[in-house]
This record gives C-alpha cells, sequence and structure tokens, in this order.
C-alpha cells in the first residue's frame, strides 16, 4: 500500500482522507457550499497530525478534478499544488465520475443487484447532467466506457444498463428516464451518492499502481463545460 492524502472540493462539500499504507484511512467528510476554503488545510495538517506524520513523508497527492462545481474544482487543484509542491510530491488526478463509480461498486445495494453495466449521472446545474457508463470487471476497478458527456438529462443513455446512480436522479426526476421505456427498479437506482475521497483514494492507489503518478505541473482542472453563465435571451430561451 502507498501513503497517499486525498482532497475534494468538487461539490458542496469539503473531503480529505489520508492513507497510510495499510491502516484505515483517515477521514473528513462535512458539507460546507461556500466554507471548503476555511477548511481545507486545517483539516489536511489535522490528519497529518493524528498520523503522527508529515506531508514531505507521504508518496503522493490524489486530487479530485472534476467535473464538478466551477470554484471547487479549481479551490481544490489549487490547493493540491501548492501542497505538492512545497513538498515536492507527485500528483494523482481522479476524475469525479470515477471516483463515484468505484464507491458504488463497493456498496450493498449495488454487489446485490449484480449489475454488469451503469451509469453514473450528476447535476451539472444549468439544466444539465454529467453522465458516464461504466462496466464492471472481474477484480479490477469499474472502467469508464468513452466520454464524460454533458446533455440534458433526457439525453441520459440508459438502453442496455443495469444500474442508475449521482444525484441527477433526485435533481430531475422521471426526465432521466427518457431514453427507456419504464425506470429501473428502486433496488437499481442510487440517488444518494455522490463524490468524497474514500472514492478518490481508492481510484488513486489503482493510479499509483499503474505508475500513473503526473509532475505538478501536468495537472490541470477537468472543465467538460466551458460556459459556466447563461445569457440573459438565453435564460428566457431555456424558461421557454
Amino acid at each position: 500500500m502507498t501513503c497517499i492524502l486525498a482532497i475534494d472540493t468538487s461539490s458542496a462539500w469539503c473531503s480529505v482522507a489520508l492513507s497510510l499504507n495499510d491502516a484505515a484511512p483517515l477521514f473528513r467528510h462535512q458539507k460546507v457550499s461556500m466554507g471548503a476554503s476555511q477548511l481545507l488545510l486545517p483539516w489536511v495538517k489535522e490528519l497529518l497530525s493524528e498520523a503522527s506524520t508529515e506531508l514531505s513523508s507521504l508518496d503522493a497527492i490524489a486530487i479530485g478534478i472534476g467535473p464538478g462545481a466551477f470554484t471547487g474544482v479549481r479551490l481544490g487543484v489549487a490547493a493540491a499544488q501548492g501542497l505538492a509542491t512545497a513538498a515536492k510530491l507527485p500528483v494523482l488526478p481522479v476524475v469525479s465520475l470515477d471516483a463515484i463509480a468505484c464507491q458504488l461498486t463497493q456498496t450493498h445495494m449495488f454487489l446485490s443487484s449484480r449489475a454488469q453495466s451503469f451509469v453514473i449521472a450528476v447535476d451539472a446545474r444549468m439544466g444539465e447532467a454529467y453522465w458516464a457508463s461504466y462496466e464492471v470487471t472481474v477484480n479490477q476497478l469499474p472502467q469508464r466506457q468513452g466520454d464524460i458527456h454533458l446533455t440534458a438529462p433526457e439525453d441520459i443513455q440508459l438502453s442496455n444498463i443495469d444500474f442508475l446512480a449521482g444525484n441527477a436522479i433526485a435533481e430531475f426526476g422521471d426526465r432521466v428516464f427518457a431514453s427507456i421505456s419504464q425506470p429501473f427498479v428502486a433496488t437499481h437506482i442510487d440517488s444518494t451518492i455522490g463524490i468524497d475521497t474514500l472514492g478518490i483514494l481508492t481510484c488513486a492507489q489503482d493510479m499509483w499502481s499503474k505508475g500513473l503518478q503526473q509532475d505538478i505541473h501536468l495537472l490541470e482542472p477537468l472543465y467538460i463545460r466551458n460556459k459556466v453563465a447563461l445569457t440573459s435571451s438565453e435564460r428566457i430561451q431555456q424558461n421557454g
């Protein structure tokens, strides 16, 4: 096992975890809305102190790079850049939907469903959703099939999919099931799961084992949407 600090502020939650070898990860996770900047670095300091270790003694820093809240993604990436530069550590950039997928496949609900294919769909604001399709693999992490999409909820493709998860379900309701004749049964839906740094760690440890760590100078946020606001005329048109 490796020693990795994981950070994520890509959602409405501030999340920090510290994994040291075979010990259970130390973890902080709290809904903060606009307050992540006040908690992030103090939490990092607290976890390092609790583990009686120093940042420079770690192997890498894992960071959620989005897609997600524009300001939150930038905050997390900037914090990771500062910490990694100071400690001369490599970084492990983790895509938010991939982290949620890793979390999902470890839940009792998903394991009980015996699903082999699934979609993660999260609210992207502005009436749209980020979504991606995944396949379960034997003794490995779930594999994303193709790119991450940004579409209207009606355009999420669920044909031949066994399970659906993410907060887009609660946000958009039946609109997310437009591509199929009827919604999934309740045991094949998880509308509450979201990103946290335990999922980030799972992905990051797999990346580390494959030698996919990066120099800090290569770290960039993942922006699926280039436009973050609608004009007045576009808002009027969207509202009909």
